[in-house]
């Protein structure tokens, strides 16, 4: 009975060392994850007076829909005939200046909203916000980005690509 007990104890404590030096070991690991603060991007008074009087991007509130004559509810302002749109001709597009020579810009699209640092050579994913019932999905390569929102069978791709120039993007549905 006696060494039973010895046993049971030596057990106990290897068991109570493995498990403590188990949750040390978890802990360092998991303190050293700790993510950086987002990024806030410097508004100028010229960006002030030209910019929308929504914010660029949140991500604590959804983006307010706007007045659309479909029964569907939609977010953007773009035709909806139209399969695709670059940055230059979608009028959902919405820029204020981040630093010399980057653009921040915002796309809004029935999924949701994705929000770009478009540089000379170069672009980042700002934000990405999906809509209400969307899902969202990003990959990112070197020489591009693509948001993808889904919904049921519905979806939006915003596709941000520079590798044979400056930053371009295109809003695709399907």
């Amino acid at each position: 009975m006696r060494r039973g007990l010895v046993h049971v104890l030596a057990w106990s404590l290897a068991t109570g060392a493995a498990v403590t030096l188990s949750w040390w070991g978890v802990h360092t690991v998991m303190a050293g994850t700790v993510y950086d603060p987002p990024r806030a991007l410097p508004l100028t008074a010229a960006d002030a007076s030209t910019r929308e009087p929504a914010p660029l991007a949140s991500s604590t509130s959804p983006p307010a829909p706007s007045a659309s004559a479909s029964p569907r509810p939609s977010r953007t302002a773009a035709p909806a005939p139209s399969k695709t749109a670059t940055a230059g001709s979608s009028p959902t597009a919405s820029a204020s200046s981040a630093t010399a020579g980057s653009t921040v810009r915002s796309y809004d699209t029935d999924g949701g909203r994705a929000v770009f640092d478009l540089g000379r050579t170069s672009a980042t994913l700002v934000s990405a916000t999906p809509g209400a019932g969307w899902s969202m999905q990003v990959w990112k390569t070197e020489s591009w980005i693509r948001v993808e929102f889904a919904s049921g069978a519905d979806r939006v791709s915003v596709f941000c690509t520079w590798h044979d120039g400056p930053p371009r993007v295109e809003i695709g549905t399907y």
